[in-house]
């Protein structure tokens, strides 16, 4: 009703509506909406005026006297508070903001807070006030430390402001808002505690950075020059010098190292600066560093008086020498294990005996056998190797004394210390001494029980194990033979093999040591022992080695002896590592056996060897037959190898190729129709596709001693072999590669490396071969007129009978041309060939069957 009333006199002047307001509350005191439209209605009318007006005043007191029912009403003080801001009264407004955080439960607060902190903000409000309100409110949003920084940093409370970054710092279950890490909230700090030192006197500046320092590795560097700079801001240089040598010889990253050593070496260039511009002068202030002026342009003037330029100078230099130690130091500090690093070090104090003696002590104690990188060895024997460039041996000897002590990882460190120390004993010409070195560092323990000793051996240190190093014995083999005796020295290599820790090379050492001293059974009798020890491949040069010594000692004296040697080196061998073994072996039969003997080697190595090597073998089995035995055993050879099965036979490829050489040596015999027999045999081969050269063989061979049939026969085969093929792709490189390298193999010139079995037949002529009986017909010569035999070997120079071939068509084109000449003709008829098209699908075989009449009409 009173609403209604109120809305009825709308329009009446504003002082009777307030009267029924007055009345409205009067009765209703209680009432919000009441309350709320009228201190709105009010808030209209005073807005505009001064802050001293009365009706400003007034409405001050109406909204006192609201909240006296209307204190639980968020809203209303929120009009309030802002009412009241807008005066501008500090005092009043904080005590307003006061009461109305004690009126009004806890969990409408952030509703007031959002007003308090946007009057803490405003020009004016004193900073001991809103600091202090503002550690109100971190009561009740912790949370929201980093604004209450970020204030106290716009207003230049520099300590407040690192007193509490160091409470977050610290406290672990801090979660910036604003996505920072402890990290970054670190180096807030640093940069606080630095720029303001003066400020924050009440904080262990020192502890606070040294924590930071321990707890976060990788900003290491930064933090020792914060802390440097701290001390440089308080005028303490020499405090800030003591700082940076700390941090250099504490950081273990480069990157640290040289952040640190830039800035003490701009620290220590702007002091020397500063002094010389000063000149000495006590009355004149030094001017400030660089760096050393912070945010607010204040200045830390140097207080030394002084005049000491060259000792800073002398500082300055020595400061620079000092970087390469200082830079390995850091690098130890990464991996103290580090050997590569240990022998740099050394290196920088050349000319420094002094610290590299202690610099290698160092080295020795600190690297770990287990965590070494690099070979712990070298730097004991460089550590003695420095005592014996200054000719100290004695100490030279302790050194490697403790060396040999040291539980290294492998038994090879172990013998390489004893050999560096017996090579240092043979450089100073102390012979027996190295010698008794080796006794010593092979000494062989008495083993009862091979199987426990072997368990101990590898659970107990190395030294244990180092009379098994070949190392070790290698070496001493080798001073024994130069230094000892032949027994001594035979002592040690058969020590070695009753060890079982020879290995082939030290089987042909041994046995060469022997030869040398005319002791053949005793160095065969070793290589004995060493295929018993070794197998394949391992065993492979010991036999050929064993079986040439054999054969140049002994030669044909022993050849049972030698055979036995030669079929049981050949068991043992496989078939890819057999080859130099058989051609040995027949080489021997050749030179002291009996030719068949030799044949049957070669025939036993043609089944034997892999396929890719076979034709070569081959090679060397028709050249020795034919020399042996003529050309029946030749034949026999080539039909063996053409018609052998997979196992046994050559390769495709090899096949056609041993099939043109003896397509070849029966055309120069004579013998055209077992030549043409061949080559058909082998047709089967050859796709026409890729084997340019078989077929242009073949073709050449018809032109020459063929006819027309034996022609057409060529081309059917071709046809067949053809269709046999058409199913199968090839590359087209390799066809094309194919065909650029037939014109060049045209020309009858014999390939680089061409075997002797093809050289031999390319100088086969006729039937003066021996052994040979031509089935053909031979034209007889003028030494048959004479009365010499056929087969009578030929004289130097004598032209070679000419063969004729028994199926040549006569052609009578000689009778043709006197006909011709004759009757005087002079009518010339012009031939055109008849084009290939006209014979339909077998027009490109009748088109070569033409040009075969042509080259036959030619006289080719």
């Amino acid at each position: 009703m009173w609403v209604r009333y109120l809305e009825a006199r709308r329009d009446a002047p504003a002082r009777r509506r307030y009267i029924l307001y007055e009345r409205a509350l009067k009765a209703l005191p209680v009432s919000y909406k009441l309350w709320h439209a009228y201190l709105r209605e009010r808030q209209l009318a005073v807005r505009g005026l001064a802050v001293e007006d009365p009706a400003v005043s007034s409405l001050n007191n109406t909204y006192e006297r609201a909240l006296v029912s209307m204190h639980k009403m968020p809203r209303i003080w929120i009009e309030y508070l802002e009412f009241v801001l807008d005066q501008g009264w500090i005092t009043r407004t904080r005590r307003t903001f006061d009461r109305a955080l004690q009126s009004l439960p806890i969990t409408q607060h952030h509703r007031i807070w959002q007003l308090y902190l946007k009057f803490l903000m405003r020009p004016g409000t004193p900073s001991e006030t809103a600091v202090r309100v503002y550690k109100r409110y971190l009561r009740l949003e912790p949370t929201h430390a980093e604004e209450y920084i970020a204030y106290l940093k716009a207003q230049g409370l520099w300590g407040e402001a690192a007193r509490k970054m160091a409470e977050l710092v610290n406290d672990d279950t801090f979660r910036s808002l604003e996505g920072k890490s402890k990290h970054q909230l670190w180096l807030e700090l640093c940069d606080i505690i630095t720029k303001h030192p003066k400020d924050v006197l009440g904080l262990k500046v020192d502890a606070v950075l040294r924590s930071g320092i321990r707890k976060f590795t990788d900003e290491v560097g930064r933090l020792w020059t914060s802390l440097a700079d701290y001390y440089i801001r308080q005028g303490m240089y020499e405090s800030a010098r003591d700082v940076y040598e700390e941090g250099l010889t504490t950081v273990t990253t480069v990157r640290d190292f040289s952040l640190i050593f830039d800035t003490l070496t701009q620290f220590e260039e702007t002091l020397l600066q500063h002094k010389m511009e000063q000149g000495g002068d006590e009355e004149e202030p030094e001017p400030a560093m660089n760096g050393a002026e912070d945010d607010d342009g204040a200045d830390f003037l140097l207080k030394d008086d002084t005049n000491d330029i060259d000792l800073r100078l002398a500082r300055l230099e020595h400061l620079m020498e000092r970087r390469p130690e200082l830079l390995s130091s850091v690098m130890l500090r990464q991996n103290p294990h580090n050997t590569h690093e240990w022998h740099k070090r050394v290196k920088l104090f050349a000319g420094n005996p002094h610290k590299q003696i202690l610099t290698y002590t160092e080295a020795v104690t600190t690297v770990d056998v287990n965590k070494a990188i690099g070979k712990l060895h070298t730097l004991w024997t460089g550590f003695a190797r420095f005592y014996e460039r200054h000719g100290d041996l004695e100490n030279a000897r302790v050194i490697f004394d403790k060396a040999t002590q040291v539980e290294f990882k492998y038994v090879d460190d172990l013998a390489t210390v004893w050999c560096e120390w017996a090579e240092m004993e043979l450089r100073h010409k102390n012979f027996k001494r190295a010698l008794d070195l080796m006794r010593r560092a092979t000494y062989t323990p008495d083993i009862v029980n091979r199987r426990a000793a072997a368990e101990a051996e590898r659970e107990g240190p190395v030294q244990g194990r180092l009379y098994r190093s070949l190392k070790l014995w290698a070496f001493y083999c080798d001073l024994e033979e130069s230094l000892g005796t032949l027994e001594s020295t035979r002592a040690v290599y058969d020590r070695i093999l009753d060890l079982r820790i020879a290995t082939p090379q030290i089987i042909l050492n041994y046995a060469l040591f022997l030869q040398e001293h005319k002791y053949w059974e005793e160095s065969f009798r070793v290589y004995e022992r060493g295929v018993a020890l070794f197998k394949y491949p391992h065993v492979r040069d010991i036999w050929l080695a064993y079986l040439q010594q054999f054969v140049q000692r002994y030669a044909g004296s022993k050849l049972e002896r030698a055979r036995d040697l030669f079929k049981q080196a050949l068991a043992q061998a496989p078939p890819e590592e057999s080859k130099a073994l058989f051609l040995q072996y027949a080489a021997l039969e050749e030179s002291h056996g009996l030719a068949r003997s030799a044949m049957e080697v070669y025939d036993k190595a043609v089944k034997t060897v892999p396929q890719a090597d076979r034709l070569a073998v081959y090679d060397l089995y028709l050249a020795r037959a034919h020399e042996f035995f003529g050309l029946g055993k030749v034949r026999e050879i080539y039909e063996t190898a053409i018609e052998a099965s997979p196992p046994y036979g050559v390769s495709d490829d090899d096949c056609k190729r041993m099939c043109l050489r003896y397509s070849q040596l029966e055309r120069k015999l004579g013998e055209v129709d077992r030549a043409r027999a061949i080559l058909v045999h082998a047709s089967s081969l050859a796709d026409p596709r890729r084997d340019l050269l078989f077929w242009k063989e073949w073709n050449d061979f018809e032109v020459k001693h063929g006819n027309e049939d034996t022609f057409r026969e060529m081309l059917r085969i071709k046809r067949s072999v053809a269709a046999s093929f058409s199913q199968i792709h090839y590359n087209t490189t390799i066809v094309e590669a194919a065909t650029t390298a037939a014109p060049g193999e045209e020309g009858g010139k014999r390939k680089r490396g061409e075997d002797e079995m093809a050289a031999l037949e390319a100088e086969v002529t006729g039937t003066r071969l021996p052994g040979f009986v031509s089935g053909g017909t031979v034209q007889p010569d003028q030494r048959t007129q004479e009365g010499t035999p056929a087969d009578a070997p030929a004289a130097p120079g004598a032209s070679a009978p000419v063969v004729e071939n028994p199926e040549d068509i006569d052609l009578d084109e000689g009778d043709a041309e006197e006909e011709e000449a004759d009757a005087g003709a002079d009518i010339q008829l012009e031939t055109k060939p008849v084009p290939e098209a006209v014979y339909g699908a077998g027009g490109e075989q009748l088109g070569a069957l033409d040009r075969f009449k042509k080259r036959r009409t030619d006289g080719q």
